[in-house]
């Protein structure tokens, strides 16, 4: 007979039922595949009224590299990587330091899988990879950095039409003043700063893996690039960038996900199980690997009063 404290440990071994079934379809995903899986996954859909919420890490950040560390422990690393993003973006620099620390893991045997959504910071994840798989319900987006929800390259936009109208008519000053006065010292050089940044950082990603070695590849990273930064292309941050679209800023690069049934199967039981998760429990971000080795950021969720009918 089982002793009750070897009871006890092995039903907390095995988690909640939300864990038992997100972890065997991950299993299956990566027993299919024959490569290493981790799956990176944040609630942000899920629990949009947290959103708001800066100090809850539903962005990528710096602590996340501690979950990626903890899910890459004993991998057999020739086996490569693929790497199930669902994710808003985050913080630039916690993302440049998170693609750096994937590189020199797997080198460039990653692949990127978007079940749905990866924006933003999760859209430079996957394009620093060698290839980004896509089902007719991915979406990618805009890499251009955001300052309070308003894109940089909208504000400079924004102060070189105020500049050239000032210049044009110097009476549009008065016009503009209202909106001069909310800029502070230093932001517009700021502003241009964080644009050259994640241009940099995409150009070397992209030059480093998906596009090394190819022929004309400077002028075709030159062309995604401008699609992925520019207002003109994009018109806002929060746009979305089918499979269609992705497919021709990445060419070949993107495969398409619904011509493996097998894998679309199995990619979109993992995103529904891990999304399952992120909706019933307290759960807000995820990242675990195909061994059931997971690193879960929680929340605490509080019980809102319900009305209570008036006597009488």
């Amino acid at each position: 007979m089982v002793a009750w404290q070897e009871l006890l440990s092995e039903a907390n071994a095995a988690g909640s039922k939300y864990d038992v079934i997100r972890k065997r379809h991950l299993k299956r995903l990566s027993g299919y595949t024959k490569r290493n899986t981790i799956i990176y996954y944040s609630g942000w859909l899920q629990k949009p009224n947290l959103v708001q919420d800066p100090a809850l890490p539903l962005g990528i950040t710096d602590a996340d590299k501690n979950g990626f560390m903890s899910a890459i422990h004993k991998m057999d690393r020739d086996k490569g990587l693929d790497l199930v993003l669902h994710t808003p973006g985050g913080d630039m620099a916690a993302t440049e330091s998170l693609i750096d620390y994937l590189r020199l893991t797997f080198g460039s045997n990653v692949r990127a899988i978007i079940p749905q959504i990866a924006m933003s910071g999760g859209t430079i994840m996957a394009l620093s990879c060698n290839e980004i798989i896509m089902g007719k319900e991915s979406s990618i987006g805009p890499i251009d950095p955001q300052y309070g929800g308003i894109a940089a390259n909208a504000l400079l936009a924004e102060f070189e039409r105020i500049r050239r109208e000032i210049k044009d008519d110097p009476a549009n000053a008065l016009l503009w003043q209202p909106t001069l006065s909310k800029i502070r010292p230093g932001f517009i050089t700021e502003c241009e700063s964080a644009l050259k940044w994640s241009q940099q950082m995409a150009r070397r990603f992209l030059a480093d893996c998906m596009f090394a070695g190819e022929t004309n590849s400077r002028r075709k990273i030159d062309r995604i690039i401008k699609h992925l930064t520019e207002s003109p292309k994009t018109f806002n941050h929060g746009r979305h960038i089918g499979l269609t679209e992705a497919k021709s800023i990445f060419g070949g690069h993107v495969a398409e996900l619904e011509l493996d049934p097998r894998l679309q199967d199995l990619v979109l039981s993992v995103h529904h199980a891990a999304a399952l998760t992120l909706q019933a429990t307290a759960a807000i971000k995820l990242i675990e690997n195909d061994q059931g080795r997971a690193y879960m950021t929680m929340v605490q969720l509080v019980a809102q009063p319900q009305p209570q009918p008036l006597p009488g």
